[in-house]
């Protein structure tokens, strides 16, 4: 869930009241969000960096506010009080309106060329009129850009936001894409002009922009705005220009967004001028700008969509758990800033969703905001109509008995990664990675994780390798899922429940995991024998030396090995002693 840090005093003066901690904390879980954390610019940079770097640090009161990942509304200071004035009934929710501009000229026009079709096809744009900026409300303009685009713009690869002080620039403009050589020009807050691929080098190393580097450095072509005069406005997704940059005395703001998703994009745009368009001489009013593609068709900007939707109070009742009348559920909705009221068709009520509510899909989610209004503590409890008994399945509670009693017997439980490197089950325990039936990873973040493990031993042997200084012996044991490939499942993969355990000591220890594997047979009334029972006879396995490897069989059946470890494993593992170890399948006792 992302964080929204706000000013406290500033937010309680938005919000026209002054509350107590917990009065806010109660009123955040009321409105279906949670205060995470009360603190300061000074506390936190005391926290991570140390007392002397905080010396200078503010000690105004910040709260920290987790908000659904899927409100985007809610991301700024403006929002936020936008959103609890209404819930608490203080005021009406706003009516957005796209306008043309005020002196009757032609709105202004982006220009989209064939080139960009391979690297960002997609933009909007729209302009904010007369806007009136302090200090706190340009730092929560640039503060929100950065929250959309850490989340809904997926770290800038579906969506760049760029922002421009309109009356340092003139229209219309041109999105096109130009080889990396061709383009030079002044980046923000940069004293000289470079050129695409000198910008790539330079940001390298710059702590915030090198991470979106890598959405273009390897295409051919970069895509570029440029205006009238061929002043550059942005390269996205990566930096704007200089010359175009908005402060504090920035009256008139043109907002593109360029994008991979044009849904996304309309989105973005949506938030960001329904955010900030209290603060236009005419407030909640926004500036049309066209939008002309290769193909020639021509989009008006920021859409601002409201739409309708109906259903019924029955439904919402039977769902959320209440007994409400349909005016008393539209009276809710309203108070989430969704305007309802009820129609002249029996319970039906006509919900009107606004443009900055982008997370109301279905019916449900106007259902979810019907039971937050109504307060969840308030809904009350009910025995379910339907009879059920809960049971544990029965692998689980096989798990657990099994694992209590591996611990009577002496071993330590470890609960490793499920994902591993390739290397671990297969080069390090002396086996062939296609023999293995490991699932790969299409797309892995590390080498660390690139197959789902098809063995438990290769994460108690690290649990081991990072241990190796405890005194000695050591006995670890894990009873978990690995995943096998398995063409008769539609998956094409299963999990198999299996149980691990080593002995680590300057002797091998055979005799212990011999005995461990006696003592669990023992829990699973297994007893010896041929046919109807368990048994060990001896085979060969890579991962195990030569003639101290045993194949385990129950009731005919290959169950697992056990036996001590060969030298080139344990070293491949970084281990210096002897080590035994038993790996089996426990689901045919089930």
């Amino acid at each position: 869930m992302p964080t929204v840090s706000v000013k406290r005093d500033l937010l309680f003066e938005a919000l026209g009241q002054k509350y107590t901690d917990e009065e806010f904390d109660e009123l955040c879980f009321e409105f279906g969000l949670e205060l995470d954390e009360i603190t300061s610019e000074k506390e936190i940079l005391s926290r991570e960096q140390g007392d002397e770097k905080a010396a200078g640090a503010s000690d105004v009161v910040l709260y920290k506010i987790d908000v659904p990942a899927n409100r985007y509304d809610l991301l700024c200071l403006e929002g936020l009080v936008r959103g609890l004035q209404v819930f608490k009934e203080k005021l009406e929710a706003p009516r957005y309106k796209r306008v043309s501009p005020a002196d009757g000229g032609e709105p202004q026009r982006l220009v989209i060329t064939e080139e960009t079709a391979s690297v960002r096809p997609h933009a909007v744009a729209a302009v904010l009129r007369n806007i009136s900026f302090t200090q706190e409300r340009y730092e929560s303009f640039i503060e929100l850009q950065e929250k959309l685009h850490q989340n809904i713009c997926r770290k800038r690869t579906l969506v760049a936001i760029g922002t421009h002080d309109l009356d340092t620039i003139s229209g219309p403009f041109t999105y096109t894409a130009k080889p990396p050589g061709d383009i030079r020009f002044k980046p923000l807050n940069q004293s000289k002009e470079y050129t695409a691929a000198e910008l790539m080098s330079h940001y390298k190393t710059d702590s915030h922009l090198r991470h979106y580097l890598h959405i273009i450095e390897n295409e051919p072509l970069y895509p570029i705005i440029y205006d009238s005069n061929g002043i550059v406005l942005s390269m996205p997704p990566i930096i704007n220009g200089d010359h175009s940059k908005i402060s504090l005395n920035t009256k008139n703001i043109f907002i593109e967004c360029t994008a991979t998703d044009l849904t996304k994009a309309k989105i973005t745009l949506d938030m960001i001028v329904t955010m900030f368009s209290e603060y236009c001489d005419e407030p909640f009013t926004v500036e049309e700008a066209e939008v002309v593609y290769p193909d020639g068709r021509l989009c008006v900007y920021p859409e601002l969509a409201y739409r309708t939707e109906t259903l019924s109070g029955d439904f919402i009742n039977k769902r959320v758990g209440i007994n409400e009348s349909a005016e008393s559920i539209a009276q809710l909705l309203t108070r989430m800033c969704l305007r309802s009221e009820v129609s002249g068709e029996g319970d039906l009520i006509q919900v009107e969703i606004p443009p900055m509510r982008a997370d109301v899909i279905h019916a449900c989610d106007i259902m979810e905001d019907a039971a937050i209004a109504h307060g969840f503590n308030n809904i009350v409890r009910s025995t379910p109509r339907t009879y059920t008994v809960a049971n544990q399945l029965p692998l689980n509670k096989l798990t657990e008995l099994l694992r209590q009693d591996l611990a009577a017997a002496g071993f330590t439980e470890a609960l490793t990664f499920a994902l591993c490197s390739q290397e671990d089950i297969a080069d390090k325990l002396r086996k062939n990675i296609v023999e293995t039936r490991a699932v790969h990873i299409s797309n892995p973040k590390t080498a660390e994780f690139q197959v789902v493990r098809t063995s438990l031993l290769p994460g108690l042997l690290k649990t081991l390798a990072a241990n190796r200084k405890m005194p000695l012996p050591l006995k670890l044991f894990e009873i978990s899922d690995v995943v096998l490939k398995d063409e008769t499942k539609d998956v094409g993969a299963r999990n198999n429940r299996r149980l691990c355990a080593v002995y680590y000591n300057k002797s091998p220890g055979f005799e212990v995991i011999h005995g461990l594997l006696d003592r669990v047979m023992q829990l699973l009334d297994v007893k010896p024998g041929r046919n109807q029972g368990y048994h060990i006879q001896a085979a060969e396995d890579s991962t195990f030396f030569p003639g101290r490897c045993a194949e385990i069989f129950s009731c005919g059946k290959s169950i697992g090995h056990l036996g001590v470890l060969h030298p080139d494993v344990i070293s491949r593992f970084e281990l210096t002693m002897p080590c035994s170890a038993i790996d089996i399948d426990i689901e045919p006792f089930l």
